[in-house]
């Protein structure tokens, strides 16, 4: 077993796919740990902006979360209809691009996009806070013990969805557990006392005196803040695809459950902070506690279940970067099929899995973590706009969507989808305007600039498309006594006509080789008949043959490699010529855009050293003007 073996696992085929698919179990780590965590940071968040209300910033708490308690239950109702709908992933690009256009899709891609790498730096963050909230001498280790964290998601990430799921379950339920055990224990401590329930532990001292006046201007931004509580609920919908049949009632039972349990946490713990008066500290500061350690120390005091809940709760806040794991290289693909990305995210790795979206996320992360030094209050200001946002632009795409279909009850539908995108498109514009100082500026500058990007992409693509396109057949030359010449090809188009025709003048004995990966319905031997053979036999030679490779790990130079090398052994006597088609760029950066196997290929034929097989390349130019 090699080292990539031994830390992403072996390949799988592309027929173990329906194995990797997972049920609600497993889903709830998967998609749910974004939701679930924020339960842990979302009322902090909320609480830390109501220190300078002193003591009385601390009766707030109970009708804040309510307010967004009943947001969440809108936002579900509304995916629990797009799940239905979209069953082949209704993400809000999905939704967006089939109802309202290209232009919102695009900008509902860009801000899920913004928020998957804020949800992974912000769940990283908040682990690494509850730990330290533990044990304050770990303090200034905090960016090392997030990248450290970092890490080990990419990891698990790029060894398959169903070991990812697998390894996070323990801790999932762990957290879920433990909370809802302090949950009922507080509120039986509190009822049983009046509503006065007296800390089994010393906890920080109260806030300092009123510093400022309560005003809707404060409570909007409270609202903002405790707002983050619910991003993530859009995962499930992005996953649906991940489940294994019934796909679309696993999803929704998955969703209900990662909801009922969010709503839960949210409302036992903001009525225990009232009940217990425990206000925020001040994070980043010597003393700092977060909202759950001061929580469960006035419930259980510093004891064994203290420090088993303080595990599951790092385990969670830190896994919950995993969401964005699971859904970013998911909306790549999306958007890559869509020619907005560089088509390299759609393809999979070694485990079924998207890993260059994977890691891209994972540095994009990395250089976050290490900006803002892991803090999580300084990461929350960028936080929310990017979801709520897309929550937006999908619930009125499903409005639009039912107007369309009008099906049964489909006015009843278009209500509910329509209440969604109100209510979040107003939190959008709440949580803008009250976090644009604080750093959501960063966000309004990013999310454009990302759909240049897309724009950028998406126009080269459709000129190299224009240049390549081909209706043509393929003109064959005459040769007497040629070497055995081999054509790697792809697909026809004007690259891998020239290069036919290329190695036509070279050998009138020609072997077309296909990879076929699985991935993509294979129409080469129909294109091969009318373009390649047919014009051949008309001109009266013999055509070229064609030889499909099968790749069930989706491999493409080590198949065609292989192929070269055993057709030279069966051929001793035989000069073997490979013919690599090749698309020369105009500029340096598109060289990046294109998959830059044919280039890889005759790298590795060269360095076999075989003096019997040689390789050319075939290059096709892009005119100025293209």
């Amino acid at each position: 077993m090699n080292i990539s073996d031994l830390i992403l696992g072996k390949p799988l085929q592309t027929s173990d796919e329906r194995g990797e698919q997972i049920g609600p179990a497993a889903g709830i780590p998967i998609f749910g740990l974004d939701a679930l965590s924020s339960a842990a940071y979302g009322p902090e968040a909320a609480l830390s902006l109501l220190i300078p209300l002193g003591i009385l910033g601390v009766q707030y708490i109970v009708p804040i979360s309510a307010a967004i308690i009943t947001l969440l239950i809108i936002v579900y109702f509304s995916y629990v209809q797009t799940i239905e709908a979209y069953p082949s992933g209704g993400g809000s690009y999905t939704v967006a691009r089939a109802n309202l256009g290209a232009g919102p899709g695009l900008l509902a891609a860009a801000a899920l996009l913004t928020d998957y790498i804020l949800t992974a730096a912000v769940g990283i963050s908040a682990g690494v806070g509850a730990l330290v909230s533990a044990i304050p001498s770990l303090q200034r280790h905090t960016v090392a013990l997030c990248l450290t964290i970092l890490i080990l998601i990419t990891v698990l990430n790029l060894r398959g969805v169903r070991e990812a799921g697998v390894a996070f379950m323990v801790p999932t339920y762990l957290f879920v557990g433990t909370l809802l055990i302090m949950i009922l224990v507080g509120v039986f401590r509190a009822v049983a006392s009046g509503g006065h329930p007296v800390p089994v532990a010393p906890i920080p001292p109260p806030p300092p005196p009123i510093t400022t006046a309560v005003s809707l201007w404060l409570l909007l931004k409270v609202f903002a803040s405790g707002c983050t509580a619910i991003t993530g609920v859009e995962a499930v919908s992005n996953g649906v695809k991940a489940f294994r049949e019934p796909a679309v009632k696993n999803a929704q039972r998955t969703l209900t459950v990662i909801i009922f349990i969010l709503a839960i946490l949210l409302a036992g713990i903001s009525y225990l902070v009232k009940a217990y008066g425990i206000a925020a500290t001040d994070a980043g500061q010597p003393g700092y506690q977060s909202l759950l350690s001061m929580l469960l120390t006035a419930i259980f005091g510093r004891g064994l279940f203290y420090y088993v809940t303080i595990a599951g709760i790092l385990a969670v806040l830190s896994l919950s970067a995993n969401t964005a794991f699971a859904d970013f290289p998911r909306l790549c693909r999306a958007i890559s099929q869509d020619n907005y990305l560089p088509h390299v995210f759609g393809y999979r790795g070694r485990r079924l899995v998207y890993s260059y979206g994977i890691v891209l996320l994972a540095v994009l992360t990395f250089v976050l973590l290490v900006l803002f030094r892991g803090v999580t209050d300084r990461l929350i200001p960028l936080y929310a706009v990017g979801a709520f946002l897309a929550f937006t632009l999908s619930q009125s795409g499903m409005v639009l969507h039912w107007y369309k279909k009008r099906g049964e009850h489909w006015r009843k539908s278009a209500f509910i989808n329509g209440l969604g995108a109100f209510v979040t498109g107003l939190t959008v514009v709440i949580v803008l305007v009250a976090k644009f100082i604080e750093g959501a500026w960063i966000t309004v500058i990013f999310i454009p600039l990302l759909i240049f990007f897309f724009h950028r992409v998406n126009r080269h693509y459709q000129a190299v498309e224009r240049a390549t396109e081909s209706k043509e057949p393929a003109e064959p030359a005459r040769y007497k006594e040629p070497p055995l010449t081999v054509v790697p090809m792809d697909e026809w188009n004007c690259i891998s006509k020239q290069a036919i025709e290329f190695a036509s003048r070279i050998s009138s004995e020609i072997v077309v080789a296909h990879v076929e990966d699985g991935e993509r319905e294979c129409v080469m031997a129909e294109n091969f008949h009318q373009y390649i053979e047919a014009p051949f036999r008309e001109a009266g030679l013999t055509p070229p043959s064609l030889t499909i490779l099968p790749s069930p790990y989706r491999f493409v130079v080590v198949p065609l490699i292989r192929f070269v090398l055993e057709l030279s052994a069966k051929n001793p006597e035989r000069r073997i010529v490979v013919v690599i088609p090749e698309l020369v760029e105009k500029r340096w950066y598109e060289y990046f855009l294109h998959n830059q196997r044919g280039r890889l290929l005759e790298l590795l034929l060269l360095v076999h050293g075989n003096k019997r097989v040689f390789s050319l390349s075939a290059p096709y130019y892009l005119s100025p003007d293209q």
